[in-house]
């Protein structure tokens, strides 16, 4: 395709496009165009892309480019980018990167000056996040690693930060790693999102202390987000004078579930502690 065949939008260079999460029809008009107007996209699996780039008529050349490849074809695509073309890397779903293959290739075209552009769009993490209702601060982690040790010190980790926490994981492997989400979040909640933007998404929402095995048959990846931190009110056992004296002064001119009302609007008292400092009282009258 000649350069001057190019919109004055898109440079020479590579473009991470981000592609629908699961509804063909998130596509943004900017991604059509720059896809349109790739001579080579780079995808993970060319069957999966192929659905996509049929539906909207994009006749650009692929190139797998997976986690199994990604050193492989390096070169090649280094090459194909430094003789003027314009690549675009896209994932099966969502934005490239993320949990995806793209990292070494983005080092590699920094090595090389070659220019780095973005055509942002759907994102599993911050679709599942803007439902969830938990703290809008949140850390993605991604997959859970293989090995149990780099698997339970990671999660030792994450469990002391209060803030929300997004997960992918295998719908396969669910199940078995609940006793894990259960010994390291306990207290907390948390969202599970399965085939969002689909014709079958569903959301399940549970304490995580909760969680059953899912008997029904899960397929694809799920997205998880859970909960910040509960916060525990710190309630004080004991009262002060000052709490002391408002009680005594009232003690006559109030009912108890008046005064109990009162102080432990202004203080983190239990209103077990002051009934019991008011029924004192009254006994001694």
């Amino acid at each position: 395709m000649p350069l001057n065949n190019k919109s004055d939008n898109n440079k020479i260079g590579l473009y991470v496009v981000s592609t629908p999460i699961g509804n063909l029809s998130d596509i943004s008009q900017r991604a059509i165009n720059t896809l349109s107007e790739s001579e080579y996209i780079l995808c993970e699996d060319t069957r999966v892309s192929k659905n996509l780039l049929k539906k909207f008529n994009i006749n650009s050349n692929l190139i797998s480019y997976h986690k199994f490849n990604k050193k492989k074809n390096l070169d090649k695509i280094i090459k194909l980018l430094k003789s003027g073309n314009l690549i675009s890397l896209i994932s099966d779903a969502g934005t490239p990167t993320i949990s995806d293959p793209g990292a070494i290739l983005i080092n590699e075209c920094l090595k090389n000056n070659i220019n780095i552009s973005l055509v942002p769009g759907p994102s599993a993490v911050s679709s599942a996040i803007s439902v969830s209702g938990f703290d809008n601060k949140f850390y993605f982690y991604g997959f859970l690693p293989k090995k149990k040790k780099i698997l339970n010190e990671d999660l030792q980790i994450l469990s002391k930060l209060n803030c929300s926490v997004v997960f992918f994981i295998s719908a396969k492997k669910f199940n078995k790693s609940i006793p894990i989400f259960k010994k390291f979040f306990s207290g907390r909640k948390i969202l599970i999102c399965k085939e969002m933007t689909k014709f079958y998404e569903e959301f399940f929402r549970e304490e995580i202390d909760n969680l059953k095995i899912f008997e029904q048959n899960l397929k694809g990846e799920l997205t998880l987000v859970i909960s910040e931190i509960k916060k525990t009110k710190n309630i004080s056992q004991k009262l002060n004078e000052s709490d002391k004296n408002i009680i005594k002064k009232t003690i006559d001119k109030l009912s108890v579930k008046e005064i109990v009302n009162l102080i432990s609007k202004n203080s983190d008292i239990s209103k077990k502690e002051i009934y019991k400092y008011c029924i004192e009282l009254k006994n001694e009258n």
